[in-house]
């Protein structure tokens, strides 16, 4: 089974973390993983976006044309690529940044209002592990405890101060009921 994963907002949200943190969660239970980051000159405040496959079998090609999963943390993001997700996929909306909904009938929508949490919960820098948690409690691509154990991973030594913080970030959308 190949899952293809889609992660778009601004720069400076954490979408290029989010990836990376999938793909280690993919390679923690022995998936072929590919993790590919895209973003703006400008890197904060541009636009950023970053492709993630976690498969069974060796991946092709690192690029995510038609996702089963986006993720999606700003209006920019939803309007370009809502159209692309494949039908029957499932779409993560940061509902305190996008007021709209997603428009189409043939894909699943998830309103997580992660920055709102984040904010709530003294962790405002967070609302990707937040969105993140929420993806991995409703696709089952990884278990919440592997994401937790990748997570050690993937903080960097200086900043091993905020890995509590991404924990509970995690744990906080995958807890979350909307």
């Amino acid at each position: 089974m190949t899952t293809q994963i889609l992660i778009a907002g601004f720069g400076g949200q954490g979408v290029l973390f989010a990836g990376k943190c999938l793909a280690y969660e993919g390679m923690f239970e022995n998936k072929q993983v590919s993790w590919l980051p895209s973003y703006g000159p400008e890197m904060r405040g541009g636009t950023a976006n970053c492709s993630v496959i976690l498969s069974d079998e060796p991946v092709g090609s690192p690029i995510v044309s038609t996702p089963d999963v986006l993720i999606v943390m700003n209006s920019p993001s939803l309007d370009k690529y809502e159209d692309a997700t494949a039908v029957g996929g499932k779409i993560f909306v940061d509902s305190a940044l996008i007021s709209r909904e997603v428009r189409r009938s043939d894909v699943d929508a998830y309103y997580i209002p992660a920055t709102k949490l984040a904010s709530d919960l003294g962790i405002p820098t967070l609302a990707n592990m937040i969105i993140v948690g929420k993806m991995i409690k409703e696709t089952a691509l990884v278990t919440l405890e592997s994401a937790c154990e990748a997570m050690k991973k993937v903080v960097s030594a200086r900043h091993q101060d905020l890995l509590e913080a991404n924990i509970k970030a995690l744990s906080a959308g995958y807890n979350y009921a909307d």
